[in-house]
């Protein structure tokens, strides 16, 4: 028996338990290899889940706590400990050894859409998902601005964004869980009148598929993204680490 699984709270819609619970049953090992999630209220709970799951080989993190984790981990990642942020734990030898494969599922779904004027990103929100965008678009030479309901280091108020701030900034990714299922009807509270074909939006959520911030983009006529591609990217660098 082999175990796998995904540490955050809550997670009633997690899309990690489906996507690898299908991988393993196409492969054939549905009887050997198993995904499951693990909701926890707390991190402080990580240490007692591990011993529990014994045949735990590894496991994913999402929100709230790929920052939170750190101090748990027994080895980072060059990339982990640079940006401070972990969304993938290989154990190995009863140590935990921290990835994030957000980089290579942002990066790569991200490139195809990228035009030469996209040199200026907005991130709205300031999370552990935002930090796998900022390390990529740091790689990426793109100037980004987080956008937060409170002014923090680098960092502007939603109130702030005006005309002359999206004329510069034409690429912008939504890191938050604002018009995540359920609650569809909610968008970020950016001036969408001021988006045009020059934009690019980029949701990180995938439930819904179009989330209110990308039909609001689209109707201006930008181009959108979800982060279904992203996921599963994600997803299949996780399933490599995990068998190195």
């Amino acid at each position: 028996m082999r175990l796998f699984g995904l540490v955050g709270y809550p997670l009633s819609h997690s899309f990690s338990q489906n996507y690898f619970s299908q991988k393993f049953s196409s492969l054939g090992l549905g009887e050997e290899l198993f995904y499951e999630n693990f909701s926890i209220p707390d991190i402080d709970e990580l240490p007692y889940l591990l011993i529990q799951k014994k045949f735990l080989e590894g496991f994913n993190i999402t929100i709230p706590y790929k920052k939170q984790v750190l101090p748990f981990l027994h080895q980072l990642t060059p990339e982990v400990a640079e940006m401070g942020a972990c969304n993938c734990v290989r154990i190995q030898n009863k140590k935990l050894i921290g990835y994030n494969t957000d980089i290579i599922g942002f990066e790569n779904s991200l490139k195809p859409f990228l035009k030469k004027h996209h040199t200026h990103a907005l991130i709205l929100g300031t999370g552990g998902a935002a930090a796998a965008v900022e390390f990529v678009l740091r790689k990426l030479n793109i100037t980004y601005l987080n956008v937060s309901r409170t002014t923090a280091n680098q960092s502007i108020q939603y109130a702030e964004l005006n005309k002359e701030v999206l004329e510069q900034y034409q690429l912008i990714i939504n890191t938050s869980p604002v018009g995540q299922y359920p609650n569809v009807e909610a968008s970020p509270l950016i001036p969408y009148e001021f988006l045009g074909p020059q934009h690019h939006l980029y949701d990180l959520i995938y439930n819904p598929t179009e989330t209110q911030f990308l039909l609001k983009g689209k109707s201006q006529g930008a181009t959108v993204q979800n982060g279904y591609e992203m996921l599963v990217l994600q997803a299949e660098e996780s399933w490599r680490i995990w068998n190195l």
